[in-house]
């Protein structure tokens, strides 16, 4: 159905087109999708102590301001991640800021938090009782003057709201926010952050997410910084700012952070990487080019407790999730196990 009505919805512009499937899912104008695996056991698990259907997740980015996350969970993802959120609002960078690579099935991005603000989000989640486990990506405003004030500005507002808090430290659209993939910076920051939880009193599981850029000496330390510091599970990764020269696209070049099909083994090799040294102490949350049952088996094996998608969702429509649960089942059938989590970072070189 999606295939047909695909090269109607590519004829608008990506920004566009994405509003219009924000307000569709808003009014219910796509349907709920059957499902033939729905509650099936092999892919039932758990996030951060709650029982979720299935352990594909929507991506931050898509619902930017907390508006269709039931509508999204109705589509059948097993959790759903909102934002990224700043304390205020902000318009973000001058448009056009999303291009379609419709060749490489990719997308760049230069979007650069446009969000409403943490005020107009709680007040919308506080009215709008979620029916899945929800997770919140938080951000510091461009403009700010301290950075780590504004992630905790955040904290404070969403921990009661949130089944989790991600700290987002990897866009490569808000410029100098790599900095805190620095030992020392990040490290200050973590300790900030479960400095400031203890003041609210809050167990809140806190995420981080990490750029797929980074260089393999940094893997070591950022994954000894979270395991220093209470943090839960780690996102790889946020969108690349590397090399597009292998791309087929014209707007290959765009400044932006490039997601989809591309960087898809780029960032299961850093799963693994992480994996061999995080050793199921913190879990990982597999993004990056996921669009398929393939794609899906390929994160859990290098290490993905869990995965996430957005640009496949743009490339095979609403469906998708029922859609990787057909194609990954049959994978999952091939290998003999009961349930997903047995294939879990099974293969140990990517």
């Amino acid at each position: 159905m999606f295939s047909n009505i695909r090269s109607l919805i590519f004829k608008l512009d990506p920004e566009t087109a994405h509003n219009l499937a924000i307000k569709s899912l808003k009014f219910n104008f796509i349907p709920n999708m059957p499902d033939e695996n729905k509650n099936d056991p092999m892919f039932k698990t758990e996030l951060f102590g709650r029982k979720i259907e299935n352990p594909i997740g929507i991506a931050a980015g898509f619902d930017k301001n907390a508006e269709v996350y039931n509508s999204l969970f109705k589509l059948g993802f097993g959790f759903v991640e909102v934002g990224t959120i700043t304390p205020l609002k902000q318009y973000g960078n001058p448009k056009p800021r999303v291009f379609r690579l419709v060749e490489d099935e990719a997308l760049i991005n230069r979007l650069g938090f446009n969000n409403l603000g943490s005020e107009n989000v709680i007040n919308r989640i506080n009215s709008n009782k979620k029916i899945g486990t929800l997770g919140i990506n938080i951000g510091p405003n461009k403009d700010t003057e301290n950075r780590t004030e504004d992630y905790l500005k955040c904290l404070k507002i969403f921990h009661k709201v949130a089944d989790y808090i991600t700290i987002n430290i990897s866009s490569p659209n808000t410029e100098n926010l790599r900095k805190f993939h620095d030992q020392k910076q990040l490290d200050d920051l973590l300790k900030n952050i479960e400095k400031e939880k203890k003041n609210l009193n809050s167990k809140i599981p806190i995420v981080v997410k990490v750029s797929p850029d980074i260089k393999n000496s940094e893997i070591d330390e950022i994954s000894n910084v979270l395991m220093n510091n209470n943090v839960k599970g780690v996102i790889i990764s946020n969108t690349s700012d590397s090399s597009r020269e292998n791309l087929n696209n014209i707007q290959k070049h765009q400044k932006g952070g490039l997601s989809g099909k591309p960087i898809k083994n780029k960032s299961t090799i850093l799963i693994n990487e992480f994996f061999k040294i995080l050793k199921g102490n913190i879990k990982i949350i597999g993004v990056g080019g996921v669009d398929s049952g393939a794609s899906a088996y390929e994160k859990f094996l290098a290490g993905a407790n869990y995965i996430q998608l957005y640009t496949g969702m743009v490339y095979r429509g609403p469906n998708i999730v029922s859609m990787i649960k057909k194609e990954l089942r049959e994978l999952l059938l091939k290998d003999d196990v009961k349930n997903f989590s047995e294939i879990i970072g099974k293969k140990t070189n990517t």
